[in-house]
Protein backbone atom coordinates (compact mmCIF):
# COMPACT_ATOMS: atom_id res chain seq x y z
CA UNK A 1 0.00 0.00 0.00
CA UNK A 2 1.30 3.32 -0.80
CA UNK A 3 2.01 5.69 1.96
CA UNK A 4 2.19 9.41 2.07
CA UNK A 5 3.32 12.30 3.99
CA UNK A 6 1.05 15.15 3.68
CA UNK A 7 3.79 18.32 3.92
CA UNK A 8 0.92 20.89 5.12
CA UNK A 9 -0.17 19.03 8.17
CA UNK A 10 2.48 16.05 8.51
CA UNK A 11 -0.35 13.02 8.37
CA UNK A 12 0.93 10.10 6.68
CA UNK A 13 -1.82 9.01 4.78
CA UNK A 14 -2.21 5.74 2.67
CA UNK A 15 -3.82 5.69 -0.61
CA UNK A 16 -7.44 5.39 0.58
CA UNK A 17 -7.30 8.96 1.78
CA UNK A 18 -5.96 10.98 -1.25
CA UNK A 19 -6.82 11.79 -4.66
CA UNK A 20 -4.18 11.02 -7.15
CA UNK A 21 -3.59 14.41 -9.77
CA UNK A 22 -1.59 13.13 -12.44
CA UNK A 23 2.42 14.22 -13.11
CA UNK A 24 4.06 17.32 -11.47
CA UNK A 25 6.35 20.05 -13.22
CA UNK A 26 4.26 20.43 -16.18
CA UNK A 27 4.86 23.00 -18.54
CA UNK A 28 1.18 24.98 -18.81
CA UNK A 29 1.35 26.14 -22.83
CA UNK A 30 -0.31 28.98 -23.27
CA UNK A 31 -1.48 32.03 -25.80
CA UNK A 32 0.68 31.67 -28.84
CA UNK A 33 2.20 28.15 -28.41
CA UNK A 34 1.90 25.65 -31.61
CA UNK A 35 -1.36 23.59 -31.89
CA UNK A 36 1.28 20.34 -31.09
CA UNK A 37 2.82 21.95 -28.30
CA UNK A 38 -0.98 22.45 -26.66
CA UNK A 39 -1.78 19.02 -27.46
CA UNK A 40 1.38 17.58 -25.76
CA UNK A 41 0.37 19.89 -23.15
CA UNK A 42 -3.17 18.18 -22.57
CA UNK A 43 -2.75 15.17 -23.49
CA UNK A 44 0.86 13.64 -23.08
CA UNK A 45 2.13 12.11 -19.85
CA UNK A 46 5.24 10.32 -18.84
CA UNK A 47 4.43 6.32 -18.02
CA UNK A 48 7.82 5.80 -16.43
CA UNK A 49 8.79 2.79 -15.21
CA UNK A 50 11.28 4.22 -12.33
CA UNK A 51 11.09 7.55 -10.51
CA UNK A 52 7.82 9.71 -11.05
CA UNK A 53 6.81 13.00 -9.93
CA UNK A 54 3.34 13.37 -8.94
CA UNK A 55 0.49 15.77 -7.43
CA UNK A 56 -2.00 14.06 -5.20
CA UNK A 57 -4.43 15.71 -2.75
CA UNK A 58 -4.76 15.08 1.01
CA UNK A 59 -9.10 14.68 0.19
CA UNK A 60 -9.56 12.89 4.05
CA UNK A 61 -7.38 15.39 5.49
CA UNK A 62 -6.54 18.69 5.28
CA UNK A 63 -7.75 18.77 1.40
CA UNK A 64 -4.53 20.42 -0.23
CA UNK A 65 -2.62 19.58 -3.02
CA UNK A 66 1.14 18.47 -2.81
CA UNK A 67 3.82 16.33 -4.67
CA UNK A 68 5.41 13.43 -4.25
CA UNK A 69 8.43 11.79 -5.92
CA UNK A 70 8.18 7.57 -5.74
CA UNK A 71 9.31 4.47 -7.82
CA UNK A 72 6.31 3.15 -10.02
CA UNK A 73 7.66 -0.33 -9.50
CA UNK A 74 8.79 -0.71 -5.73
CA UNK A 75 6.51 2.51 -4.46
CA UNK A 76 9.02 3.46 -2.71
CA UNK A 77 8.30 6.88 -1.61
CA UNK A 78 11.45 9.61 -1.84
CA UNK A 79 9.59 12.39 -0.21
CA UNK A 80 6.50 14.56 -0.78
CA UNK A 81 6.91 18.75 -0.81
CA UNK A 82 4.53 21.80 -1.45
CA UNK A 83 2.53 21.93 -4.79
CA UNK A 84 3.67 25.48 -5.15
CA UNK A 85 7.46 23.89 -5.28
CA UNK A 86 8.61 24.34 -8.82
CA UNK A 87 11.08 21.18 -9.12
CA UNK A 88 11.95 19.02 -6.86
CA UNK A 89 13.72 20.01 -3.82
CA UNK A 90 17.89 18.82 -3.65
CA UNK A 91 16.93 16.73 -0.86
CA UNK A 92 14.71 14.65 -2.39
CA UNK A 93 16.85 14.47 -5.43
CA UNK A 94 19.86 13.83 -3.69
CA UNK A 95 18.01 10.51 -1.74
CA UNK A 96 16.67 9.11 -4.98
CA UNK A 97 20.47 9.34 -6.49
CA UNK A 98 21.44 7.75 -3.09
CA UNK A 99 19.20 4.98 -3.75
CA UNK A 100 19.76 4.83 -7.52
CA UNK A 101 22.69 5.85 -8.67
CA UNK A 102 22.38 5.83 -12.18
CA UNK A 103 19.22 7.85 -12.10
CA UNK A 104 19.59 10.94 -14.54
CA UNK A 105 16.19 12.51 -14.06
CA UNK A 106 15.32 15.96 -12.86
CA UNK A 107 17.77 18.09 -10.67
Amino acid sequence: MLILTCPYCGVEADETELAPGGEAHLKRETVGASDEAFEDYLFRRENPKGVHFERWRHAYGCGKWFLAARHTVTLEVYGTYPAQTPEPPKDIVAAIKKRLPEWEGRG
